[in-house]
Formats: C-alpha cells, sequence, structure tokens
C-alpha cells in the first residue's frame, strides 16, 4: 500500500481515531492527485488492482467527475483509452491474473457506481461517437451472471439518469434522452430484447435472482421500446408460467407480473389495447390473489390486475364501436371482483387511486339504466371497498382514543383520506341509491347488534357511511324520511353501543345524529331519544373530556333547530344538566384542572340553555327564574373575584383572570338565546337582570384596566347587550366607553372602534356624533403615519400583534363607510401600505400574509364588490374621488403583484360577476397600458354594464 491508497483510506476514515491535521493533509493530497493531467489513467489503472473498496470508490467518483465536469478537454487519446478500459471491466475482458481484483466482484455500490460512470460517457458518446458500446456489451453476456448482472445495472442506470420520466429533467437531458432511445431502437432493442428472452429461459431454475434483475431492467424499457417485441407469443406465455409456477421464488415472479403490468400499461390505441388485453386471459392468475394477502407476490399481482383493469375502463371509454365496448364490459365483469378484493384486503401500488378508479366506472354505469345484474354486484363490492377503505388500523386504537402525536396524526390523516371516498359514496348513492341505501342499514345493523370492543372500528366505519351518505339528501327529504331514514335515524337513537366509552365511535354517533335532526323536527315523537342521547353517558356525560365537550358543541346545534319543538321538554333538559351547570356556575377557583383545561368550556351549554330558556313560549315565572339561578351566583363570583383581587398578589390575580373570563363567556352565551323584543318589550324584567348583570362585568374594567383577554371579553359582551337591550343599554354606555377609552392602548382602541361603528350602525341619536367625529379622527390618523412614511410603525414588535385588526378595520370601512371620504382615505392608506411592503413578484415578503390579504380580499372587496353595489353612485362628486383612488389601488396591485394579481382578479372576481370573456379581455388590456385616465373611463363603463346585466338580480355583498 504506497501513499496514495494511505490517503484514500484516511480521508475516508469516520472512526475518530485519526489525527484530524493528519485527515485534513490526505484529503489535501487526495485533491492534489485528482488535479494531475493523467488522472483517468491512474483511476483506471488502480481501480483494476487494488485491494481496498474505498479506493475503487475514490477512484470511480474522481472518473464521474472529470467526464461530467471535464469531457470536453479530454483528448481523443484519453476518451478512447477509458471508453475500452471501462468495456473491459465491465465484460471480464484483460488479464487472467486470479489476483486482479476486478470490479464485478465488488460490493453492490462499487457496482452501481461504476454502472454510472459508464452510462455518463454514453452520455456524451452515444451513438455518434461510440456507436457500438451496447453491441459490443451482447457477447459477453455468455460469460454469466457477473457480466449480466452488470448489464442490468447499466441499463437501470441510463432508466435513471437519463430516460425515466419519474425524474424532472432539462431541456438538454431531455434532447439527449431522445437521442438515445431512437438510437437503442434502430440499433440494438431487438438484440437485447431476444437477449432477455434467453437469459430469464436459460437461468429461471438455475439463478432466479439473476433473471429477476433482467425482468426489472426489462420493466423499465417496455414503456418507449416496441411493444411487439413484448406482446408476443414467445414473451407473454414465458411471463405468465413464471408468475403461475408456484416452485418459483416470490421475487422472479413478482417480477414478471411487474412486466405484465408495463405491458398493459403502455400507451397505444384503444383498439390495439383492448385487442392485447383480451389475449393476455389474465384470468389464470386470479387464484393467486387470494391466498397470501400480505406476502410480496401478492402486493404485485395486486398492482397487476388493478393496472390492468384501469386499462380495459379506459379502452371502454375510448372505443366507440358496440363490439368493442361490449367486449371491455366483458373483460371489466370479469376482473372486478379480485380487484375489489384486492382493494379490501391488499396493499395496492400507490400510483393507482383506487377512487380515480372506482369513479371513473361508476361514472360509466351513468349509461346504463337500469343497472345489469353483475354491475348491481360491482356496486356492492365498491361500497365493500369504501367501507374497508375508510376502516381505521385497530394498531392505532389506543392512540386514537386518548391522542397522542401518533394518534392525531392518523386521525388526520384519515380525514383526508375520507374525502374523496365520501365524494365516491355519494356517487354511488347516485347511480344506485336503493343498494347504497340497503348496504348502510345492513352496515349499521351489523355494527350496531354486534358491538363490542372487538370491532371498535367496523362500528365507527358504519355510522361514518350513515353520516356521510346524508350530505347528500334534501332538507325536503330528510324532513320526509324518504328512503330508509324512517328505519335508520330511530335505529341509532335508540342504540346503545357497547363500545361507545371509544372516543371517535361517541364523537360520530353525535356528529350523525346532529345531521339528521331535520327528520326529527318533523318527527317530534323521536325527540326524548334524541336528548337522551345527549344528556346521558353517551353524549355530555361522556367519560371523556373531548367527547363531552364536543357534545355540547352538538347539543347547541340541535336546540337550534328544535327550539320551539323542546319547550316542552325544558325542565326535564335543566334538570339532566344540573349537575353540569352547578359546576360551571359554582367555580372551585382553586381547581388548577378547571384554570388550565381551556376557557371556552362550558360556553355550548349556556348558549343551549339560554336558547331554551329565551323563548316567549316559556312562563315569565319560570323565565325569571331558570335566568336568575344562572346569572345570580356567576355575577356573585365575579363580585367576590374582585373583591379579593384588589388585595392579591399578581401570580394569585392571573388564576382569577382565567375564570373570570370564563364567566364572561358564560353570560355572553347564554345571553344569545333572549331577543331584543322580548326584553325590552314583552319582559322588560328579564332585560333589568341583563342590565344588573352589565353593571357587574364593567366593575372588572375598573379593577383590571390594562388586562387585555378581559377587555376584549367584556368588550364582546358590551356588543351582545347593545344587541339584546336596545336603546335602553343607553345609561349604561358612559360608563362602559369610559372605562374602555382608560387606559386604551392600540388593539383596545380598534376593538372600541368596532363598538363604536356597531353603536352608529344601529343608533342615529345626536349623542354619538362626536362618537363619529372620533372615528374620522383615528383614520385620518392612521393616512398621516402612512403618508409620512412611517408605515413601519405597525410592525415594530408592540404593534405587530394588533395588525391584523387594523387591516381589518381598514378593509370594513374602505367598503362599507357610509362617509365617502373616509372610505377614500381607508383606500389611499392601503395603496401606501401596498408600495411600501410589496416588492416585485417572487420576492420574499417583507409581511407575511400582506400580500394574499390583498390580493384576495381587499382586491375582490373593495375593488369590485363594493363598486358594483347600487349604493355606488356616480353621479355623487365624492363618490368620483374614490372611485379614482379604487382605480389607481388596482394599478399599483399590477404594478406590484403583476399576473399575481390580474390572473386572480379577473379569473375568481369576474365570473362571480357574470362578466362577459370580452369585457375581461379589455380590462387587461386596459390595466397593462399606461394611460390611467382611459382605464379610469373603462372601468366605470366596465361597472355599469355589469350592473344593467345583472338588473337588480344580484346582491354584491
Amino acid at each position: 500500500m504506497d501513499d496514495f491508497e494511505k490517503a484514500i483510506l484516511i480521508s475516508f476514515d469516520e472512526s475518530g481515531t485519526i489525527d484530524p491535521v493528519l485527515k485534513s493533509q490526505a484529503v489535501a493530497y487526495c485533491q492534489q492527485v485528482r488535479e494531475t493531467p493523467s488522472i483517468c489513467r491512474l483511476c483506471i489503472e488502480r481501480l483494476i488492482c487494488t485491494n481496498f473498496v474505498q479506493v475503487r470508490f475514490w477512484c470511480l467518483q474522481t472518473l464521474h467527475e472529470v467526464l461530467c465536469l471535464r469531457y470536453s478537454s479530454l483528448t481523443p487519446d484519453e476518451k478512447l483509452y477509458i471508453r475500452k478500459s471501462l468495456l473491459s471491466i465491465a465484460c471480464f475482458e484483460g488479464s487472467d491474473d486470479k489476483n486482479l481484483v476486478r470490479v464485478l466482484d465488488g460490493p453492490a455500490f462499487i457496482k452501481n457506481k461504476f454502472s454510472q460512470v459508464l452510462v455518463t460517457l454514453i452520455y456524451f458518446e452515444y451513438p455518434l461517437i461510440w456507436s457500438s458500446v451496447f453491441i459490443d456489451f451482447l457477447p459477453h453476456l455468455s460469460k454469466g451472471a457477473p457480466v449480466i448482472d452488470m448489464f442490468c445495472r447499466v441499463l437501470n442506470t441510463l432508466d435513471d439518469e437519463l430516460i425515466s420520466l419519474d425524474y424532472p429533467r432539462g431541456a438538454e437531458e431531455v434532447a439527449v434522452a431522445g437521442r438515445v432511445k431512437d438510437a437503442m431502437r434502430q440499433q440494438c432493442v431487438p438484440q437485447i430484447v431476444r437477449t432477455w428472452y434467453d437469459i430469464v429461459s436459460l437461468y429461471r431454475n438455475s439463478d432466479p435472482e439473476l433473471c429477476t434483475s433482467v425482468l426489472n431492467s426489462m420493466r423499465r424499457y417496455i414503456f418507449w421500446i416496441d411493444i411487439g417485441l413484448i406482446a408476443n407469443d414467445a414473451f407473454i406465455p414465458l411471463l405468465f408460467e413464471l408468475i403461475l409456477v408456484e416452485a418459483l421464488p416470490e421475487q422472479l415472479r413478482g417480477a414478471a407480473a411487474g412486466c405484465v403490468l408495463a405491458m398493459v400499461s403502455k400507451r397505444m390505441d384503444p383498439q390495439s389495447k383492448i385487442s392485447l388485453l383480451q389475449s393476455l386471459q389474465i384470468s389464470r392468475v386470479f387464484s393467486l390473489v387470494y391466498k397470501d394477502v400480505d406476502s410480496e407476490l401478492v402486493s404485485k399481482l395486486a398492482a397487476m390486475l388493478t393496472g390492468y383493469a384501469a386499462e380495459v375502463l379506459d379502452c371502454f371509454k375510448r372505443l366507440d364501436s358496440e363490439e368493442n365496448r361490449r367486449i371491455s364490459m366483458e373483460l371489466l365483469d370479469e376482473v372486478l371482483p379480485t380487484v375489489f378484493y384486492v382493494m379490501q384486503n391488499c396493499e395496492v401500488d400507490t400510483t393507482f387511486s383506487i377512487v380515480q378508479f372506482l369513479s371513473g366506472y361508476v361514472a360509466t354505469m351513468k349509461s346504463f339504466s337500469p343497472l345489469r345484474e353483475k354491475q348491481v354486484l360491482h356496486v356492492s363490492q365498491i361500497l365493500e371497498v369504501i367501507r374497508a377503505q375508510i376502516c381505521y388500523d385497530r394498531v392505532y386504537r389506543d392512540n386514537l382514543d386518548m391522542p397522542d402525536k401518533i394518534g392525531r396524526e392518523e386521525e388526520d390523516r384519515m380525514v383526508e383520506h375520507r374525502k374523496d371516498l365520501f365524494v365516491l359514496l355519494r356517487s354511488v348513492g347516485r347511480v344506485a341509491p336503493d343498494v347504497t341505501q340497503v348496504f348502510i342499514r345492513n352496515s349499521l345493523a351489523t355494527a350496531l347488534v354486534s358491538s363490542s370492543d372487538e370491532n371498535v372500528e367496523e362500528v365507527e366505519s358504519a355510522l361514518s357511511l350513515f353520516y356521510a351518505i346524508g350530505e347528500s339528501i334534501s332538507d325536503e327529504e330528510m324532513r320526509a324520511g324518504s328512503g330508509l331514514l324512517k328505519e335508520l335515524v330511530p335505529m341509532i337513537l335508540s342504540a346503545r353501543i357497547s363500545c361507545h366509552s371509544n372516543r371517535l365511535v361517541a364523537l360520530v354517533y353525535l356528529e350523525t345524529i346532529t345531521r339528521y335532526i331535520k327528520f326529527v323536527q318533523e318527527n317530534t315523537q323521536y325527540i326524548p331519544l334524541v336528548l337522551a342521547a345527549f344528556l346521558d353517558k353517551r353524549g355530555i356525560y361522556h367519560p371523556n373530556l373531548n367527547v363531552s365537550r364536543r357534545a355540547s358543541y352538538f347539543f347547541m346545534r340541535v336546540v337550534k333547530l328544535l327550539k320551539a319543538k323542546l319547550v316542552p321538554f325544558v325542565e326535564t333538559i335543566l334538570q339532566s344538566l344540573q349537575d353540569t351547570v352547578s359546576n360551571l356556575t359554582h367555580i372551585d377557583w382553586t381547581s388548577k384542572e378547571l384554570i388550565y383545561s381551556g376557557s371556552e368550556d362550558g360556553t355550548h351549554i349556556f348558549e343551549a340553555i339560554g336558547l331554551l330558556i329565551g323563548m316567549e313560549d316559556v312562563p315569565l315565572e319560570k323565565q325569571s327564574e331558570y335566568l336568575s339561578l344562572l346569572l345570580t351566583p356567576l355575577c356573585q363570583q365575579v363580585e367576590v373575584l374582585l373583591l379579593e383581587a384588589k388585595v392579591q398578589n399578581a401570580e394569585e390575580c392571573s388564576a382569577k383572570v382565567v375564570i373570570i373570563q370564563q364567566i364572561i363567556m358564560a353570560i355572553n352565551a347564554l345571553s344569545k338565546g333572549f331577543s331584543e323584543r322580548l326584553v325590552t318589550c314583552s319582559r322588560p324584567a328579564i332585560g333589568v337582570m341583563f342590565k344588573q348583570t352589565l353593571d357587574v362585568l364593567l366593575q372588572i374594567l375598573v379593577v383590571f384596566p390594562k388586562i387585555e383577554p378581559l377587555r376584549s371579553k367584556v368588550t364582546s359582551f358590551v356588543h351582545r347587550m347593545v344587541d339584546t337591550l336596545g336603546v335602553s343599554v343607553f345609561p349604561y354606555l358612559p360608563k362602559a366607553l369610559e372605562q374602555l377609552l382608560a387606559e386604551s392602548e392600540s388593539k383596545a382602541m380598534v376593538g372600541f372602534l368596532i363598538l363604536i361603528n356597531q353603536l352608529i350602525c344601529k343608533f342615529s341619536t345626536k349623542e354619538i356624533r362626536e362618537l363619529e367625529e372620533l372615528q374620522r379622527t383615528l383614520y385620518t390618523f392612521l393616512h398621516v403615519i402612512t403618508m409620512h412614511d412611517l408605515s413601519s410603525v405597525f410592525l415594530a414588535p408592540k404593534s405587530r400583534v394588533y395588525l391584523d385588526l387594523i387591516m381589518q378595520l381598514l378593509l370594513y370601512t374602505s367598503c362599507n363607510h357610509k362617509d365617502i371620504l373616509t372610505r377614500k382615505t381607508c383606500v389611499q392608506i392601503f395603496i401606501r401600505l401596498i408600495k411600501d411592503w410589496c416588492a416585485k413578484p417572487n420576492v420574499e415578503e417583507k409581511v407575511p400574509g400582506f400580500r394574499r390579504f390583498i390580493i384576495e380580499t381587499f382586491a375582490m372587496n373593495c375593488c369590485l364588490y363594493s363598486v358594483l353595489d347600487k349604493s355606488f353612485e356616480f353621479r355623487d362628486a365624492n363618490t368620483l374621488v374614490l372611485f379614482g383612488e379604487i382605480v389607481v389601488a388596482q394599478k399599483v396591485m399590477y404594478e406590484k403583484f403583476g399576473d399575481d394579481f390580474l390572473i386572480h382578479f379577473v379569473s375568481k372576481g369576474f365570473p362571480r360577476v357574470h362578466c362577459p370573456q370580452g369585457l375581461a379581455e379589455q380590462y387587461c388590456q386596459k390595466l397593462q397600458g399606461s394611460d390611467i385616465k382611459a382605464l379610469k373611463s373603462f372601468y366605470r363603463s366596465h361597472i355599469e354594464n355589469l350592473r344593467q346585466q345583472q338588473n337588480g338580480s344580484l346582491v354584491f355583498r
């Protein structure tokens, strides 16, 4: 071993025992050798005589780099030497000295690297310089397995590096690939195919691993060589014989199946394709699929059969003659039962889309009316496939029941996976409604009867099928109980599922009941069953906290829908909820579980109760009693907490803040069930109770003036009381507004102004004119900031958290404010922010999300929908000024965003307002021009034309 080999070995050493300085010197020495003029000769000489694989790899790596980077600078003699040397090594030519270490005897990574070097040379030289490379190789294949193996590796590498379309290719690579394939077709493909056949025939019993490699290489080339070389009386019988002989290894049989799949998948005219498919007699392999679904062979056969079925279906769609369509349908009828079995029980190749294939087949059924007997059977099998595909794997059961990271990932994956399957289910339901409903009925009946901890996944999937099909049932059909609904809804309402403790089963059960609640609206005899499902351990009292919280939300939705139908059951419902409400109205604020369990807990229950007791059908005495039982303890707790907060430290107060937040949200949710007419006209005593509550909650702003979450929640409650109490809220507004303005920061100011907007919109009184002036002052202030190069203030760390709220306020005002000049001010602010914050297209955003907000939201709402509104009066001078700014905004957006803005605005916005294609094209031309006056004139005419076309029939905002 000389210094050269030592240097390579040291440079490759990863043991950590080599001195870093010595290793650095070795790397430098190797690099120095790499730069020598005779490096190619040195590498080849070392390659065939060294005893170290590291040295061989270094030599091959260096040869590869030289060919890739310096091929054009090599002399003709050097190229000839490399060419002859590589072919000699690959073909076992040269010296017979047994001590020489040949590349073909080395490990796989050496042989793969050698094939990469040879393919790189082919890239540059075939066929113009080295036209005989493949022809020269073929005679040496008779030397046996090592040379055949290398030939396969060269073909595989050629496919990977140049030919295969599975990898992105540049224009030069595509051109070279075309040149290589054309030359191979003309010169050597028939010989290579004949060699493949001979090798497989000769070695099938003695060296099946070698035959597997040959077939795997052949599979890659079937896609672009003449199909007649493979689809013939020699190769087809050989391939099927290999598949069917059970004594052969699975890898060889699977490789043969892969070649058949490549054959049937090859592009050709449908007439030739159907003839080929018919000639294969594919049914002879069906029985193999049913033997061991987990074997590698069955996986390969599954891919072959699904690919075959997809091609037959494609032929059916593309063929015109009735005879050929009949043949296609017969072939489909023959293969589909096995394909359906494969889809349910085997690992299907990921390149094959089960949903896409089944959707295509279901679409063909629409042309058959009524369905034939076999097609009815196929519909049932498709439904079985869907059920199998949506069924969770039981290995994830514990991960999903109490969701951990694995469980959440699996649930997310399944939610996404099910989307297309449920679309397919509804398509099947339209083609064969009776079959689909019976299938779902039987699935539910079987699941509910045999419900146990052993079949959790089957129960969940059966309920999910029933839930999913409900999306395609109209409200009228739902109420009428069409089809099997009259049987199925009562069936699940009365079901006592033994595996109901499972989270997924419980959730889909409640969600399904909620989906079909319109049926119960018309069939009120089932209301007690609905209430029982939500008010026992299947729902709100479910042992899983996640389920009980979700049940509260679903129950609230059910109450909203049934509402008046629930009046006779109010007392029963409140008694059933007594424990839950008691826990929420008598809070133990020392409970860490409560404090850290999430601030939204309980609000849906309060909203449901508010909807129930807020109806005028409930007697006043009862209504007052119910409301008092809820509001009184909550308000008392707030008062106690506020008193204690005055004398406690910050850490103790933080726990109080969380509890107060929850109380405010509970009261807010409760109040949603009470209308303004009820609390101000028919039952003012109820209004008094809410006024007293408002008085208590406003004290929170005095004790906690700077706690933003509390300010936000109190502001939200004031919003609610403005809607609920109407003008009777006026006496409380001065105190509320004063406290909201005190210690107010920018985010709080935005919330305050939104409240002022509400008051302005709801009440037209002199008392709020001063507030309108305050609002205008704010917009002027924001305008001054942006117009004086101070927009970076919005991006400061303390301000950035409020940016979204400010943008939403500006957007709303620019589209809707009754004062046109205020709208103009906001549009000008947006124009300046676009100029300040947005660079040219394809440049990293200065303010992430702002560009998308402008293109998708501001442009659509302000620049299109708002000007289409009939209230946008062009005869008004101020409105024309605003319109001019809106046109300027479009010009600025095009300058900054280019086609991103233009394409979205024209392709998304214009079709929604029924804009003719011609006008859209004219708009594009005008916007891309330089004349802003022409653009303004055209866009005004464009908007007026659109208004006339709508003829008042479309509400734009």
